[in-house]
């Protein structure tokens, strides 16, 4: 049996074992939960559900179609694609923290479910279309994880994940390094008063530090069946991934 493709190594200041990777996750986020909107904030200077809505529509999510976002967090993809689709489609979020999804109750008229990206609660062949912002660097394994969101696509459904990734440049990688350590764990704690708060945006810049490179996760979609794979770059360090699921 190969071994899985975790997202980045084992992070030992955070947790010490794989095993115990997705437990500190759901912890952490239980945590920060309703501080997260307004970390959020500092994080994309409020410009967060307008470049989500644009991606998907990108991607090409439009009216009437069936959109299943994981790891939804706070819900703002979620928000983003129900403007899109409107009252002929509809949206569903899954995440695996209890805490995030009931912030995302407050602002979130579409069902919320808790699961795992790797464990799926739905049936087969049943969305248009699969998102997730910003958190594919928090599963477990990249291969069953992409399996999973082949099985609960339709065929010719659409794949599309929102990543930070490293970027190339040592100078914009030392600024959102600088920035991620230095600057933001200090903000989040002074504004929320919480120590979870600034271990966040330390434990975010190191995910994506130690990020496997972009062409791990595009291969690994390759290798769970996915065509017309592709990654496009914003401002150097913003990707988009998309996918399709083969017709029959």
């Amino acid at each position: 049996m190969s071994q899985p493709t975790a997202p980045h190594p084992v992070l030992e200041k955070y947790y010490p074992s794989a095993e115990q990777r997705q437990e500190f996750v759901r912890s952490l986020f239980d945590s920060v939960a309703r501080h997260y909107n307004h970390i959020g904030q500092m994080l994309d200077l409020g410009s967060g559900l307008l470049y989500r809505r644009q991606a998907l529509r990108r991607a090409g999510l439009r009216p009437g179609m069936r959109l299943l976002d994981v790891a939804t967090g706070t819900g703002l993809v979620a928000r983003g694609g129900a403007a899109i689709v409107a009252e002929s489609g509809r949206v569903v979020g899954v995440d695996p923290s209890r805490g995030m999804l009931d912030e995302a109750r407050k602002a979130v008229p579409s069902p919320l479910v808790q699961g795992r990206a790797e464990a799926l609660p739905f049936r087969g062949d049943l969305f248009d279309m699969l998102s997730m912002g910003f958190a594919l660097r928090h599963v477990a394994d990249l291969e069953v994880a992409f399996r999973e969101y082949g099985r609960v696509l339709k065929p010719g459904g659409r794949l599309l994940l929102l990543e930070v990734s490293r970027p190339s440049s040592s100078v914009m990688r030392w600024l959102i390094r600088t920035h991620f350590q230095r600057v933001l764990p200090v903000l989040a704690r002074l504004s929320t008063g919480s120590e979870p708060a600034e271990v966040l945006m330390k434990f975010y810049w190191d995910t994506i530090d130690q990020c496997v490179p972009p062409d791990t996760i595009l291969d690994v979609l390759r290798g769970a069946g996915f065509v017309d794979v592709g990654r496009r770059v914003y401002c150097g360090f913003m990707s988009e991934y998309v996918a399709a699921k083969p017709l029959r």
